[in-house]
């Protein structure tokens, strides 16, 4: 297993983050495949379950422990040209496995639908670098306890929404001037037409 891992652990993880954060990858298929099986396997195997005999993992889960990894590992290594379009779910799940499923037959119920299935993405042209950051910072401090000012005001905490006060303060100082403009030339074609007639009448009286 320590062969396939010519990126570190730490790095994998970070790369797993920003995929769980954008559901966007920009790395090699069959690297990141390499990435996801490792962590598969670290996080089926990190379960208590991992310790039982083989007849009450039998009577657990239904199959031995490693049968079980051996089955989800090669419907990962099934996906030949690109990642399961379900890819961002599984990081999410991978990443915090116990968490999200504290049994494991409920965990391995999640990656077999997750991982039954059969469109495909494709790798993302856009530059990955932001995202990255974005994702260690997301990591680092538990749900909830960074908050960004405009994040408060959104109901879901979907960052994406953050930068939506600007673009509606945009909007709104855009209609102001325009407003402000149109309200300018009424007055002054106003003012400029009302002096001329006037001039004009004098003359001919």
């Amino acid at each position: 297993m320590g062969n396939q891992q010519e990126i570190s652990s730490e790095e994998g993880r970070h790369i797993l983050e920003a995929i769980a954060a954008t559901g966007k990858f920009w790395h090699d298929w069959d690297k990141l495949k390499s990435i996801l099986s490792f962590q598969l396997k670290q996080v089926l195997t990190d379960y208590p379950e991992a310790n039982l005999t083989n007849e009450l993992q039998i009577s657990s889960l239904g199959e031995p422990l490693a049968e079980l990894v051996k089955r989800l590992d090669d419907d990962l290594n099934s996906f030949i040209v690109g990642p399961p379009f379900t890819l961002q779910r599984l990081c999410e799940i991978l990443l915090d496995a116990q968490n999200i499923y504290p049994k494991l037959s409920k965990l391995v119920l999640a990656l077999e639908k997750n991982l039954l299935v059969s469109s495909t993405l494709t790798i993302s042209a856009d530059p990955p670098a932001p995202v990255l950051k974005a994702a260690e910072t997301d990591t680092e401090s538990p749900p909830g306890s960074h908050h960004h000012p405009s994040e408060s005001i959104v109901p879901n905490g979907i960052e994406t929404r953050a930068d939506d006060p600007d673009e509606i303060m945009g909007e709104a100082e855009a209609t102001e001037v325009v407003d402000g403009m149109t309200v300018d030339m009424e007055t002054s074609e106003d003012s400029s037409t009302v002096p001329s007639e006037a001039k004009s009448a004098e003359p001919s009286a």
